[in-house]
């Protein structure tokens, strides 16, 4: 029982310290070669979707996220699509354009996961507060109205 819960204690210091990690800072470098640091949106909500161009739910998921940036782009909110798995830049950029992609999009890379966290599962969402704390790590789908009653709850 003791070494169980030394286990739970081991792997809570784990998850703490990742976490902490992912809030000090990143950098991606979206397609057009524009660099974007954690600290260039201080006092917005930062979204950082992992996607794939071959996986049915980040389908789906994407045009919330292109509605959800352009409602609050100019107000309280970032969006970046972080691509992994994909075949050639070119793949990616007709997929961007076929969805209407109106946000930044970046080539996924070993760095990236290092900064921010696994892309083991597709997609996954990493969601920082104002403060550049992240907040939340949803894997699979999510949607617009959970971003916006996530956003609205830190509020109460």
């Amino acid at each position: 029982m003791i070494r169980l819960l030394k286990l739970w204690v081991l792997l809570g210091i784990l998850l703490f310290a990742s976490a902490a990690h992912a809030s000090k800072s990143f950098v991606l470098t979206d397609l057009s070669g524009v660099n974007h640091r954690l600290s260039d949106y201080r006092g917005k909500w930062v979204v950082v979707n992992y996607w794939a161009t071959w996986c049915p739910p980040c389908l789906e998921e994407v045009p919330d996220l292109v509605n959800l940036y352009d409602g609050r782009k100019d107000q309280d909110l970032m969006v970046f699509g972080v691509v992994f798995e994909y075949k050639n830049l070119e793949e990616v950029e007709r997929f961007a354009d076929d969805m209407l992609m109106s946000y930044p999009i970046v080539l996924g890379n070993e760095r990236i996961v290092s900064e921010i966290g696994s892309a083991a599962v597709l997609p996954t969402t990493y969601i920082f507060n104002p403060q550049g704390q992240l907040v939340k790590v949803r894997r699979g789908l999510i949607n617009r109205q959970y971003i916006e009653e996530l956003m609205a709850d830190s509020t109460r």
